[in-house]
């Protein structure tokens, strides 16, 4: 259907934009639905429960600490129309309803059904005389030793409170040894203390009993204020701003001056309280004050503050009967010999159905090999006891020449990979930090060899981190090819990024901040001008988020002059679908499965000539204006049909995991319709590749 054409200046409309916070919260949501949801495994419930925990203090660190920022700076209102106040009493309001059901879905329905399962995370009154015997000493073995109580009073006052850290407030009454009188303290858990305690089966009867340490610490916290009388005992947590805000243009160095604004990360300005719903108004008046914080910036709690925490059950009960069964991803032919594969044709690795074997395997095949001159790499997110760092070291001791480009501002990696970049280059690699103001978050490695006479370079690009971890986690698409094109742009994106080259003319790649956002709009453009020429005309994209206004325009537009368009977002997404007359022809899903859909891919039916890109952008205004990203062609058919097949075709058939986003900014969820066969993308890949 052909609609109307708007007058681009109402395409600017703040009514046809979602808020980004708010929508990535929605995401959040989407998560602990699938906790609630009875046909996934039950510890697996558990996991998404904690996940969403954990996304929402990152959410609290990075986005709503940036939009405090926002609001003291006075900045403007965004596309949508709501300036950072205002944005931020709304995330209040809808982060109060995701806490609460948080905490309803693990007080009413996982606890519950966990201990029917046998695995008992034990409430206080609940506890044997046995177990709190046991409990007991273990607290004046292990836990009171370590713990240091303060009480409040002119010479003592209102301790440092480390982000995140689970803290008691302790009412007391009566007389100290000196002389004064009990009023309030607070006691702090070191964070050596497990969160988690678990009880010996000879006390507790049972192979997997546990409580939280907070439990522990307010049942014999008098013991810590011996002759007084504690009237009551509140756990908090404070939640701090960690964005970190180095001025790169001002600095000498980078490193120094990240590892100084990393000593005091734990402590910037305060953005969330947790407290526990049972607290005393005054005293929670009191915390406000002394963190700085709003009324809106409270949130009462049922149940212990540090929920996530509740993923060592998790990891702690060896019960496979509740959790996924166990895949193995499929290792491709050829991988003992790499070279000789990738020079055959491109291969195409879907993570996590297929190994990232080939990729370890390539690096280290070419570090041992006499004929490789040159490896370069990108890092952003490598992980801990990497096996990739490893060939990169045994390479530069072998004598290659190896540059890696190491990005230290990846956020809340910034400590491991200073600690990284210090160990690269003891081994003798040239390591670069990237350019300054703007993240490196490509993710690139090309390795130059000799063959006869001549020098190849061999390429792997991806569309997620070269971390093994992930690779088992995230759904990612790497391509390895010995293109010439694309090995001679991937060979120039480092010179630029290492040698501050100028402004590059790329063959097959898309370049950020410089062309991939503006590739992306002239192939929207061209699927519009084809639409209205009767030309075939179809966008497909998946990404994380979507929020850069003008891409948002450009897509607004293709739909109005007829292009079906089909976007895949996991995450956040500004755009508003279903709009009469603006984006009746565009649909918007989200996936949320077994795996973490990272994938960023783009289809553009061009005519009838399809052109596909994979990247490592999603198409936010960060990272296609204020990034260093690529988007990259796949030109072997072959490997293009692949992707498309899995990646797109696959997940837009998606009725069991996928979530249609609709014209109010709310989600559904989609179900088989009847006598339609349930369709799950990732199950199909599971079965499907890893058989």
């Amino acid at each position: 259907m052909t609609s109307a054409v708007v007058d681009d200046d109402l395409l600017r409309d703040p009514a046809l934009y979602f808020n980004r916070e708010l929508s990535q919260l929605d995401f959040n949501f989407r998560v602990l639905a699938q906790a609630q949801d009875e046909a996934v495994p039950l510890l697996e419930r558990l996991r998404y429960l904690c996940i969403s925990c954990t996304n929402l203090d990152e959410f609290f660190e990075i986005r709503a600490g940036t939009l405090q920022h926002a609001q003291e700076l006075g900045l403007a209102a965004g596309p949508d129309g709501l300036v950072p106040a205002a944005t931020l009493g709304r995330i209040h309001d809808r982060a109060a309803e995701l806490v609460a059901q948080q905490y309803r879905c693990w007080n009413d329905v996982l606890r519950p059904a966990l201990s029917d399962a046998g695995i008992r995370v034990l409430h206080r009154d609940a506890w044997t005389p046995a177990q709190t015997d046991w409990l007991r000493g273990h607290f004046r073995d292990e836990i009171l030793p370590v713990l240091s109580p303060l009480g409040l009073d002119p010479a003592h006052p209102f301790p440092k409170i480390l982000n995140k850290s689970l803290n008691i407030v302790v009412m007391l009454e009566g007389i100290d040894a000196f002389g004064r009188a009990g009023h309030l303290a607070i006691v702090r858990a070191p964070r050596s203390l497990p969160r988690i305690i678990q009880l010996p089966e000879q006390v507790s009867g049972g192979p997997s009993d546990f409580v939280f340490l907070s439990a522990v610490l307010s049942a014999f916290v008098d013991e810590l204020f011996p002759g007084m009388r504690v009237k009551g005992a509140y756990q908090f947590r404070v939640t701090r701003n960690s964005e970190l805000l180095v001025d790169e243009e001002e600095v000498e160095n980078l490193a120094l001056a990240l590892k100084d604004e990393l000593l005091g990360r734990g402590y910037m300005r305060a953005v969330r309280l947790e407290i526990a719903e049972q607290c005393p108004p005054d005293i929670v008046d009191m915390l406000l004050e002394n963190f700085q914080l709003d009324e809106n910036a409270v949130y009462r709690i049922n149940g212990p503050v540090n929920l996530n925490r509740v993923i060592q059950v998790y990891d702690l009960v060896r019960r496979p009967d509740l959790k996924f069964p166990p895949f193995t991803p499929r290792i491709p032919a050829g991988v003992d010999a790499m070279f000789d594969t990738v020079a055959a044709h491109d291969m195409v690795l879907h993570h996590p159905f297929d190994s990232f074997t080939p990729v370890l395997e390539l690096l280290r095949q070419a570090a041992e090999d006499p004929h490789v001159l040159a490896i370069k790499q990108t890092l952003y997110r490598a992980g801990k006891d990497s096996p990739i760092v490893e060939h990169l070291i045994q390479a530069a001791r072998n004598g290659k020449d190896v540059t890696v480009v190491v990005e230290l501002r990846a956020r809340f990696d910034e400590e491991a990979n200073l600690g990284l970049a210090d160990r690269l280059q003891a081994a003798g690699v040239q390591v670069v930090y990237g350019v300054v103001g703007y993240k490196t978050h490509a993710k690139m490695l090309l390795i130059v060899r000799r063959e006869g006479t001549k020098l190849r370079r061999y390429v792997h690009l991806g569309t997620g981190n070269y971390h093994s971890g992930t690779a088992r986690a995230y759904t990612d698409i790497g391509l390895l090819t010995a293109d010439a094109d694309i090995g001679h742009d991937v060979h120039l994106i480092f010179q630029q990024i290492s040698g501050l080259a100028p402004s590059l003319e790329l063959r097959r790649m898309l370049q950020a901040p410089f062309t991939l956002h503006s590739g992306m709009l002239m192939r929207i453009e061209r699927e519009a001008r084809n639409a209205k020429a009767g030309l075939p005309a179809r966008i497909v994209a998946k990404m994380n988020a979507l929020n850069e206004p003008q891409v948002i325009r450009a897509l607004y537009r293709a739909s109005q002059a007829g292009v079906r368009i089909d976007l895949i977002v996991r995450g956040a997404c500004s755009l508003r679908p279903g709009v009469p007359g603006v984006s009746e022809n565009i649909r918007v899903r989200s996936i949320v499965g077994r795996f973490l859909e990272h994938s960023r891919v783009y289809w553009f039916a061009n005519g009838g000539e399809p052109e596909l890109f994979c990247g490592s952008a999603d198409w936010l205004e960060r990272n296609l204006l204020r990034r260093v990203e690529t988007g990259f062609a796949i030109l072997d058919p072959r490997v293009a049909a692949r992707i498309q097949s899995e990646a797109l075709d696959n997940y837009l058939a998606d009725n069991v995991n996928a979530w249609e986003l609709d014209a109010d900014g709310s989600y559904t969820r989609l179900h088989p319709a009847e006598g339609e066969p349930a369709h799950s993308a990732q199950m199909r890949l599971l079965g499907r590749i890893c058989g």
